[in-house]
C-alpha cells in the first residue's frame, strides 16, 4: 500500500479533526514562520528592483447637447424637420471611441515616438501597448470622461493624458459628431448646392429678356405661389424619406405623410397646367422666373437653418472643458511593494502549512 492509499484509508477510518491539523502545522511553526518572513522579504526586494510606473490622470467634461436651440430650429423648419434626425442623444461614448481610434493612436505614437519607447518593431504592436497603458472610462453618475495613462516616465505620462484631450478637440472639430454639427454639415451642403442652382437660374432669367406681355402676366405673384408650393412638395418628399429610415411603409405615420405628399403633388400639377395654358407665349420667361424664385426660397430657408446650426455648434465646440489637468505624478503607482510582499508571504505560509500537514500525515503511525 502506497502513501496515498494509506492517507485515504486513515481519512476514511479515523478522520482528521481541525485540532489534529493545527497540531501538525504547529509542530513546524518555526519553519513556516521563517519561510513566510523570507518570502515576504524576497517579494519586497524583487518589487523594489522592478521599474516604477507612474499614472497620470485627467478629467474632462464633454460637450452637452443644446436641446432647446435644436428644437427651435426644427420647429421653424416645418416639413423639413425630418432632415435633422430624431431625438438628441449624448455622444459621450462616441468621444471615448474617438480617443481610442486608430487615428488618435497613430498621432500619439508619432508625436511621442512610442514605437521606440515601447520597443515595438511594428506600429500595430505600439497601438496595442498604448491601449493597455491608457484607460479611458466614463463616470456613471457624473458623465465625466477620465483618462489615466501609465508610463515609466512621470512627465510623459502626464503629457500623454493631456494629449488625448488635444486629440479629442481636433477630432470633434474635424468630424460631425454632435447633433448640431450634423445639422450644420447638412445645411452647409444644401446651401452650397442651392446657391449654385440659384446662380444658374438667375443667369437663365437674365438671358430670357423682359417684355410688356410678360409684365402683364404678373410673373412675380404667380412665381412666388408656385415656388412656395414646390418647396412644400420638396419638404414633404424629404420628410417621407426620413420617416422610411425608421418606420415600415405600412406605418400610419408613413401612410399619412404619403397621402399629404400626393395631395401636394396633385395641387402642383394643376397649377403648372393652368399657368401653361394661360400664357403660352411667355411660358419660357415665366418658367425661368418661377424656377429662380423657387431656388431663392430654398436658399433663404437653408441659410436660416445653417446659421442656427452654427450658433448651436459654437456653443458646443468650446465646451470640451478640462476639469483636472494631468500633472506629472510625484509618487509611483506600480509596483506596490507592500502588496507584493504580503502576497508572497501569504502564499509561502500556505504552501509551507500544506507541506507540514502532508509530512505529518505520512509520518502518522498506522492504526
Amino acid at each position: 500500500m502506497n502513501d496515498t492509499t494509506r492517507s485515504a484509508a486513515w481519512d476514511e477510518e479515523d478522520g482528521i479533526s481541525l485540532m489534529e491539523l493545527a497540531s501538525l502545522v504547529g509542530a513546524q511553526w518555526k519553519l513556516i514562520l521563517a519561510g513566510t518572513v523570507l518570502a515576504g522579504a524576497a517579494g519586497f526586494g524583487g518589487a523594489s528592483l522592478l521599474k516604477p510606473v507612474f499614472t497620470a490622470r485627467t478629467v474632462i467634461m464633454p460637450p452637452q447637447q443644446q436641446q432647446s436651440s435644436a428644437a427651435s430650429a426644427l420647429s421653424s423648419l416645418g416639413a423639413l424637420a425630418g432632415l435633422a434626425g430624431g431625438s438628441v442623444k449624448s455622444p459621450v461614448d462616441q468621444y471615448v471611441a474617438l480617443m481610442q481610434s486608430v487615428t488618435v493612436s497613430d498621432r500619439l505614437i508619432d508625436r511621442f515616438k512610442l514605437m521606440e519607447v515601447y520597443d515595438e518593431e511594428f506600429r500595430s504592436g505600439a497601438r496595442k501597448e498604448l491601449l493597455k497603458q491608457a484607460l479611458i472610462t466614463v463616470g456613471k453618475k457624473d458623465g465625466l470622461i477620465v483618462v489615466e495613462v501609465d508610463d515609466h516616465d512621470a512627465k510623459r505620462a502626464a503629457d500623454l493624458a493631456n494629449a488625448y484631450v488635444d486629440e479629442l478637440r481636433y477630432m470633434t472639430n474635424t468630424l460631425a459628431v454632435s447633433e448640431a454639427q450634423q445639422r450644420r454639415r447638412f445645411f452647409e451642403q444644401q446651401l452650397e448646392a442651392t446657391k449654385a442652382r440659384l446662380t444658374a437660374a438667375q443667369t437663365a432669367l437674365q438671358e430670357s429678356g423682359f417684355n410688356a406681355s410678360a409684365l402683364r402676366a404678373e410673373p412675380k405673384s404667380a412665381a412666388e405661389g408656385y415656388a412656395k408650393l414646390r418647396a412644400e412638395v420638396t419638404a414633404a418628399e424629404v420628410k417621407l424619406q426620413t420617416m422610411r429610415r425608421n418606420l415600415a411603409d405600412r406605418a400610419p405615420e408613413v401612410q399619412q405623410q404619403q397621402a399629404q405628399l400626393d395631395a401636394l403633388r396633385a395641387e402642383l400639377a394643376k397649377l403648372e397646367q393652368r399657368e401653361a395654358s394661360a400664357a403660352p407665349r411667355d411660358a419660357g420667361y415665366i418658367g425661368r422666373y418661377r424656377d429662380y424664385k423657387y431656388q431663392e426660397t430654398l436658399f433663404d430657408l437653408y441659410a436660416k437653418q445653417f446659421e442656427l446650426a452654427r450658433m448651436d455648434e459654437s456653443r458646443e465646440g468650446g465646451l470640451i472643458q478640462v476639469v483636472d489637468v494631468a500633472t506629472a505624478p510625484d509618487r509611483k503607482s506600480k509596483p506596490k511593494r507592500g502588496a507584493i510582499a504580503a502576497g508572497a508571504a501569504v502564499l509561502a505560509g500556505l504552501l509551507l502549512s500544506v507541506r507540514a500537514i502532508v509530512v505529518g500525515l505520512r509520518a502518522r503511525p498506522q492504526s
